[in-house]
């Protein structure tokens, strides 16, 4: 676990060093503000828990677009200075270097979206909500920013450009986002499979609307699980080559 631990806060360091890393918080939590004004609060009079629904339904779409911003240098950047070569020839086996750069990210994406909480901690300030919504709101999003992670790490193992590879995970997260498109039309049993693998409308709106439910935690953690093992494939790949 050692070797997790060192890649991950090498990683972290190095983003927090740099200019970039605070232009895409500053961004993303610029964007937060704005939706949350604009959409939740300031769209007549609603009740608070609808405009804490609300406030988790945009917060998810910056969720995914800080997930892929901030992963799409896990690998990539590696690659592009050729410091690559010091990962594949380190004691750390390929699913040690995976973990590590993986929990560097969600690292800084849990910083920022816990840098959002005074935005629902508002909506107490003339209402009420559940801090039980509140907790599992924030659940949905960790768990659907684990997700679109885990893909931002695999579109960066596949190229040495970040862009490209920011590119390449954006297309792969709208895909599975529009799979529920896709369900409404399509006949079952097939309407029922799309539905079930796609990324948003059946697994995170429930975290939205303050309820807890067994697959959306299975659904994102497999998910999670099965790009980290892409990635760790690629990477073993490379080793060998």
């Amino acid at each position: 676990m050692k070797p997790v631990l060192l890649i991950a806060q090498r990683d972290i360091s190095a983003y927090l060093h740099g200019i970039t890393g605070y232009i895409i918080l500053a961004a993303i939590l610029f964007l937060d503000g704005v939706f949350f004004n604009a959409f939740a609060l300031g769209s007549g009079p609603r009740y608070s828990h609808e405009v804490l629904e609300q406030f988790f339904y945009f917060s998810s779409g910056t969720t995914m677009i800080a997930s892929i911003l901030i992963s799409m240098r896990a690998i990539a950047e590696e690659a592009s200075t050729g410091t690559d070569v010091l990962l594949r020839t380190s004691p750390a086996s390929e699913g040690q270097v995976v973990l590590g750069k993986y929990l560097a990210s969600m690292a800084v994406l849990a910083l920022l979206t816990l840098l959002t909480l005074y935005m629902p901690m508002m909506i107490l300030v003339n209402g009420h909500v559940s801090l039980a919504h509140i907790a599992t709101g924030y659940l949905g999003l960790m768990l659907l920013g684990s997700a679109t992670t885990a893909i931002g790490v695999f579109g960066s193992s596949l190229f040495k450009s970040q862009m490209a590879a920011a590119i390449l995970s954006g297309v792969m997260v709208v895909t599975l986002l529009l799979l529920w498109l896709v369900s409404q039309l399509v006949d079952p049993p097939f309407a029922d499979i799309f539905a079930a693998a796609a990324l948003f409308d059946k697994h995170f709106s429930p975290f939205q609307e303050g309820r807890l439910l067994t697959s959306g935690l299975v659904y994102y953690a497999s998910l999670t699980w099965g790009f980290l093992t892409l990635t760790t494939a690629v990477l073993h790949g490379r080793r060998w080559q």
